[in-house]
């Protein structure tokens, strides 16, 4: 995980801007439902007023008040409001607003904070209602028995139209005083919020005593906050669509630089890493593993980062909103970890196999698709079949296990968010029905609940990719910690600029990483510029693995291999295989034409020495044949042309080079007698002052080479010409026995 941290930092600007923007998404989104509560409290049952403090209140109706008020709830109440006269500033819009604001002495709320207007509400709140419930009350006998009973006295039931305020300000002292704290002890349970609310209809009533219009007023307050929930939604869209943009820039960017250092250090791989890798994996750990490590990057951006600022957010505001069904959120998150939990301890061992059985299908469809031919010249197909069916089966079956396990999660959360809503709604219209708490907040609860729940989801669906891509991350790391065992020094030595490519084995022993044996032991001879040595025994003798000592792809066990004197562990591998011209056993071409092929050895190579190369290589004549020259697409692998054309145009690739070494590495395998003899008779003009070094088993094609070494085994039985072999080394006579005839042998 800390390999795929290294990879970010190149993004940590556009990282900390997707943050932010999550932080910033939260939080639009955590306060619609605060909107929507607004809306439902304010808007509709509140018609739109906001506040239990009139914005503008007759002198008569605060005189009432004043009845129900302490000294200093009076004095509060007095500094908060001004005195409306012709003369004030916002006398024509207070008019315009409350017409009959002209008719008589009114007072204008002062410019006060959110924090003031807080502290006046429960103030104005309560003496408002008691105002409007006597007011009510003086009106019809029933509701002024209600009120008796209420306060615990008897009140009579007056006349209509009589003013019960004088009355009240003629009764006693105790028994006025009696009567407020009766009143006052009603509201007493009740919160701000709830007097407020209650209060609202005694200042809609006040509004429309000073002619104001309640239903614009309400209006006017619901479109306000619509038009606010409006805005956030597009802060959350342009919130939701720059974090998916900058998410998907770095998840793709990291993926971008993962990639090609995995195929960067692959490249640097000698023979013995790839035999600890297949190439099948390595495929898979370029593509799949790199594309799921993307994936999560990208979905940690949008999805474990915002969860939890969502769940807190949604947690703390739904506490502060209705402290009292708290317990239904923790009991909802409780079952759904229980779900979880209980999900993911049974699907996560098979997240773990899915990315080697992943492999395991690459690996058989690799090996089918290449070896097609001789799957169907052995008739094998059923047998092929059978084995990628065998493949496909267990990488699906894992997959439908690891489906149905997961396809309960739905259901469950469905579930859960369902009972919960019920629970909320059933425990919250008891409280709503107590005056605990109304129903805007109730429906703000239900909705931040419902935030927790997609929070604790969106951070389970992280469980489902988490496990397989902390799998794909160790793989790739298994890739990037390889130390190659092939190293350039800390000092490398350059060449003698007049080198001439002479090449010594001294004493050189080779064994491969967790052999027991060596399978070379004490070799030494010198190949010499101008001259062809070759190398010649039977299968498994150590040819080829000879061979590979020199360009490095393995390194000796034990002596040295030099060129011009240095020994190739002192130079660097760039300049060690500039120096050499390989051509290996099975050519290998790559997709494009058929001049991108030979250019690979020289990109600038002109036209003149393309055509000398391939004549050389005796490719010309079917070059000439193809459809475009030149210019003839060859396809992935050089599938489109024969074996001994392939190895023709790598021989002609490795000549394009010009180098003072070349190495046949039993390049010549697939050419008939004829190409084979021409084609050594052209390099005998063209590499007269190279150093040739032939891996073969053809007596014949090295039978005229100035050394032929001979091995048996991993060791050297004999060295020298044609015919000093023939008069001293009995293996190279039985090899010679077995290819030419007596009249060749003459020749």
């Amino acid at each position: 995980m800390l390999r795929t941290i290294k990879y970010l930092k190149p993004y940590a600007l556009t990282v900390v801007v997707a943050i932010l923007l999550l932080f910033v998404q939260a939080i639009a989104e955590l306060s619609l439902p605060n909107y929507m509560s607004d809306i439902v409290n304010v808007g509709i049952q509140q018609g739109g007023i906001e506040n239990a403090v009139p914005q503008v209140i007759r002198s008569s109706q605060l005189e009432k008040m004043y009845i129900f008020m302490t000294p200093e709830e009076k004095n509060s109440i007095q500094s908060a409001y001004d005195l409306l006269t012709p003369s004030a500033a916002n006398y024509a819009a207070i008019t315009k607003k409350f017409p009959a604001a002209t008719e008589g002495e009114v007072y204008v709320l002062k410019d006060l904070s959110s924090e003031e207007i807080d502290a006046l509400n429960p103030i104005t709140g309560k003496a408002l209602l008691a105002v409007y419930t006597l007011e009510q009350a003086s009106a019809d006998p029933a509701k002024m028995a209600e009120l008796g009973q209420m306060t615990g006295m008897e009140l009579p039931q007056l006349p209509a139209g009589t003013d019960i305020f004088a009355l009240l300000q003629q009764i006693p002292a105790e028994q006025l005083q009696q009567i407020v704290d009766a009143v006052s002890e009603q509201f007493a349970s009740m919160d701000s919020s709830l007097i407020t609310q209650s209060a609202a209809e005694a200042v809609r009533a006040e509004n429309e005593a000073l002619g104001a219009d309640p239903q614009s007023i309400q209006t006017n307050y619901i479109l306000r906050v619509g038009g606010m929930m409006l805005l956030v939604s597009v802060v959350i869209v342009v919130s939701v669509i720059l974090n998916s943009l900058l998410s998907s820039r770095a998840g793709a960017g990291a993926a971008r630089d993962m990639r090609r250092d995995v195929f960067s250090k692959v490249e640097s791989f000698s023979k013995a890493e790839f035999e600890t890798f297949s190439t099948a994996s390595l495929i898979t750990r370029c593509t799949n593993d790199i594309t799921q490590v993307q994936m999560v990057i990208i979905m940690m951006l949008r999805l474990v980062f915002y969860a939890p600022i969502m769940g807190v957010g949604a947690i703390i505001l739904a506490v502060q909103n209705s402290p009292s069904m708290t317990w239904i959120i923790g009991l909802g998150v409780a079952v759904l970890l229980s779900i979880i939990l209980t999900i993911f301890s049974i699907s996560l061992p098979r997240f773990k196999r899915i990315q080697a059985l992943i492999d395991r299908i690459n690996l058989v469809t690799r090996e089918s698709l290449s070896g097609l031919m001789v799957i169907r010249a052995f008739n094998t197909q059923n047998f092929e079949l059978e084995r990628f069916d065998k493949a496909n089966v267990d990488l699906t079956e894992n997959n439908l296990f690891v489906n149905r396990v997961m396809v309960v999660m739905m259901p469950a959360m469905t579930l859960i968010m369902n009972g919960l809503s019920l629970l909320i709604i059933w425990v919250g219209s008891h409280q709503v029905a107590a005056s605990a708490i109304q129903v805007g907040d109730m429906m703000a609860f239900l909705q931040y609940a419902m935030q927790v729940v997609f929070s604790f989801l969106m951070m389970s669906m992280m469980f489902i990719i988490l496990p397989r891509a902390t799998v794909s991350i160790r793989r790739i790391d298994d890739v990037l910690k390889v130390d190659p065992v092939i190293k350039d020094p800390e000092t490398p030595k350059p060449f003698d600029q007049k080198s001439m490519g002479l090449v010594e084995f001294r004493n050189v022993s080779f064994r491969y990483p967790h052999a027991e044996e060596d399978v070379l032991c004490n070799i030494s001879f010198t190949a010499k510029p101008g001259e062809t040595t070759a190398i010649i025994g039977s299968t498994g003798s150590g040819k080829s693995t000879v061979v590979n000592l020199i360009p490095r792809f393995f390194d000796v066990t034990d002596g040295a291999v030099y060129i011009d004197g240095r020994d190739v562990r002192e130079v660097t591998q760039v300049d060690l295989r500039k120096r050499i011209g390989y051509i290996p056993q099975r050519g290998v071409l790559f997709s494009g034409t058929i001049e991108s092929n030979l250019r690979y050895a020289d990109e600038n190579a002109t036209e003149e020495e393309i055509n000398q190369a391939a004549e050389t290589a005796q490719a010309s004549s079917f070059i000439a044949k193809m459809e475009g020259g030149m210019d003839a697409p060859v396809s992935q692998g050089g599938t489109n042309v024969s074996g001994g054309q392939k190895q023709r145009l790598a021989i002609a690739r490795a000549l394009l080079k010009k180098p003072p070494i070349y190495i046949f590495d039993d390049a010549l395998s697939a050419l008939d007698f004829k190409t084979d003899a021409a084609l050594r008779r052209a390099l005998n003009k063209s590499t007269e002052k190279s150093t040739m070094i032939i891996v073969t088993q053809r007596v014949s094609t090295i039978k005229n080479a100035e050394q032929i070494v001979v091995l048996d085994e991993g060791e050297i039985v004999g060295k020298g010409t044609h015919d000093q072999l023939m008069e001293s080394c009995e293996t190279y006579r039985e090899m010679v026995s077995s290819q030419l005839t007596g009249e060749e042998l003459l020749r």
